[in-house]
């Protein structure tokens, strides 16, 4: 594993120690709606039906997507079970994760 990816492993678990991330399909989707998410994070292994709603969905309401990591990885270090999805509610993290992932490369669903 990359040191960028353990990284934003790292914050993205860091974040629900905060109590500031919202996982699995519904809650990542009220968080969305409801104006809270600051950045959503998709896995890798989601499916296709689960990456064009979260894609859609992020385009309408304006919040940055990025599709990364496996469902077992982002469920490990959030502590909890698989998770396909899952939303930051907090700027600083946010913004930290993104910072991570555009030193290692970027991502296509960049919307800033």
């Amino acid at each position: 594993m990359s040191d960028n990816r353990k990284k934003v492993l790292n914050l993205i678990g860091l974040a629900t120690k905060a109590g500031k991330t919202a996982s699995g399909e519904f809650s990542t989707e009220k968080a969305v709606k409801s104006g809270k998410a600051y950045l959503v994070v998709v896995s890798e292994e989601a499916s296709d039906n689960t990456r064009k709603k979260f894609t859609d969905m992020c385009t309408y309401y304006r919040v940055p997507i990025v599709i990364f990591g496996g469902k077992d990885e982002l469920g490990h270090y959030m502590g909890k079970e698989m998770r396909a999805s899952l939303a930051i509610l907090n700027e600083g993290f946010a913004k930290a994760v993104v910072k991570q992932m555009n030193i290692n490369g970027g991502s296509k669903y960049e919307s800033q």
